[in-house]
C-alpha cells in the first residue's frame, strides 16, 4: 500500500469517528432539550386514559334504579315511596326510614292493599222495649235472680248493673266489681239477660235488716224504669245487699 492510500484510510476512519462521537452527543442530551423519551410517553398515555382513577377526573355513574311501594291500610293516605340503586341496594323512604330494595335498571313496582271496618252500636235496653222478672231462688242462701228480656224488634245493649231501690229505701246496693263481664250483654229479640242480687249475709252478719215489699230498678243506659214483683211475702235485706253486672247466663249471675 502505498503511503497516499494510507493517508486517505486513515482521514476516512478519523471523519466517521467524529460522526459517530457527534450522533452520541446529541441522543445523550436530547431528554434535555426537547427530544421525546418513548417510554415515558408511553406510561403518560396509559395514566391519562378517561375514566381511570390515575386521571382525576373520570367518574363513572351507574344508572339509577327507583322501587317504589305504595301501600293504603283502612281506608287511610298513608303511602311510601322507596329509591334504590340499579344494583337493588336498599334505599331511604320520603320520611327518612330505611327503605326496602330498591329496583334494578329503573323498575317500578307498585302494590296496593285496602281494609274497611264498620261497627254498629244497639239501642240500650231499658222498660220499654224488655220485660223483667225477680225470682227468689234457694241456692246460693238469700239470692234474689233478676231476668230482662228483650221484647223488642231489634237487639239492645244492657249495660253496667241493675240500679236497684227496694221499697222507700234512699240509697242503692252496690255492685260487685269482680263480676264485671269482659263483653257488653247484647240481647237479641227474645233473648234474656240476667244479674244476681244478694239480699243478706247467710250468717247473719249484716245489720239494719228490714222486709222489703216493692223493687224499681233502672238502666245503666237511661231510658224507663222497671217494676218487677217480689214474692208475696217480700224479701229480707240488710246492709250486705250487692248487686252483680248484668250477665249474658243464668249461672254467673248467680255464683257471687
Amino acid at each position: 500500500m502505498s503511503a497516499r492510500t494510507a493517508r486517505t484510510a486513515r482521514t476516512r476512519l478519523l471523519a466517521a469517528s467524529a460522526i459517530a462521537l457527534t450522533a452520541l452527543s446529541l441522543t445523550a442530551c436530547g431528554n434535555g432539550n426537547g427530544v421525546r423519551d418513548e417510554g415515558s410517553s408511553s406510561t403518560a398515555r396509559s395514566s391519562a386514559r378517561p375514566g381511570s382513577p390515575a386521571a382525576g377526573s373520570g367518574t363513572t355513574a351507574k344508572p339509577a334504579g327507583t322501587g317504589t311501594t305504595t301501600g293504603s291500610t283502612n281506608g287511610s293516605k298513608n303511602t311510601g315511596t322507596t329509591t334504590g340503586g340499579a344494583d337493588g341496594s336498599s334505599g331511604k323512604s320520603a320520611n327518612g326510614s330505611t327503605g326496602g330494595s330498591g329496583g334494578s335498571k329503573g323498575t317500578t313496582h307498585t302494590g296496593t292493599g285496602t281494609g274497611t271496618g264498620t261497627g254498629t252500636r244497639n239501642v240500650a235496653c231499658n222498660g220499654s222495649n224488655t220485660r223483667m222478672s225477680a225470682t227468689a231462688v234457694s241456692r246460693p242462701l238469700n239470692h234474689l235472680l233478676l231476668t230482662v228480656t228483650n221484647t223488642g224488634s231489634k237487639n239492645c245493649d244492657l249495660t253496667g248493673y241493675p240500679i236497684a231501690r227496694f221499697s222507700e229505701a234512699q240509697s242503692v246496693p252496690p255492685v260487685a266489681e269482680e263480676t264485671h263481664p269482659q263483653a257488653v250483654v247484647t240481647l237479641a229479640p227474645g233473648e234474656s239477660g240476667y244479674a244476681g242480687v244478694l239480699l243478706s249475709a247467710a250468717d247473719g252478719s249484716g245489720g239494719n235488716g228490714y222486709t222489703a215489699k216493692t223493687l224499681e230498678v233502672g238502666f245503666s243506659g237511661g231510658g224507663r224504669t222497671a217494676r218487677p214483683a217480689l214474692p208475696a211475702k217480700g224479701v229480707f235485706i240488710d246492709d250486705k245487699l250487692t248487686v252483680t253486672y248484668w250477665q249474658q247466663d243464668l249461672d254467673t249471675a248467680l255464683s257471687y
